[in-house]
């Protein structure tokens, strides 16, 4: 496998994560319950307000702006950015387990690409550390 930049390698599995999580919510379009109950304003029994899209508007952009922090950000900055936005893309899912099978397949998918993320940042070499062992 070539070696990728490690801000390279983070953004797209950032991107990766943020495709998945699209594609998921696309999926369910397809289902007339799906759609039912968005008609009727409550999702899975719970009312869709202002807030609560505003909530999901927030959570949605913490993988975006992951995908802009990974090339920006040095690897001291990084590396808590990257917790956080890892905490706050898989927090929700862990909260709330999907329960339908489709749903199971894409958290699982989303949970290892943020596990790699977070082995990637965790092991991320200091500077100093590469400047040593050459």
């Amino acid at each position: 496998m070539r070696k990728l930049d490690p801000h390279t390698l983070l953004s797209t599995l950032w991107l990766f994560i943020l495709l998945n999580i699209i594609f998921r919510d696309i999926h369910q379009f397809v289902l007339k319950s799906h759609l039912e109950m968005l008609l009727t304003g409550y999702y899975n029994g719970t009312l869709i307000t202002d807030q609560l899209m505003l909530m999901g508007g927030f959570l949605a952009l913490v993988p975006i702006s992951m995908v802009l922090m990974s090339h920006i950000l040095e690897r001291d900055w990084l590396r808590p950015v990257t917790a956080i936005g890892v905490l706050f893309t898989a927090g929700p899912a862990l909260i709330a387990p999907p329960t339908d099978m489709d749903d199971v397949l894409h958290f699982l998918v989303a949970f290892c690409a943020l596990t790699v993320i977070s082995w990637i940042t965790w092991k991320w070499p200091s500077p100093s550390a590469r400047t040593v062992q050459s």
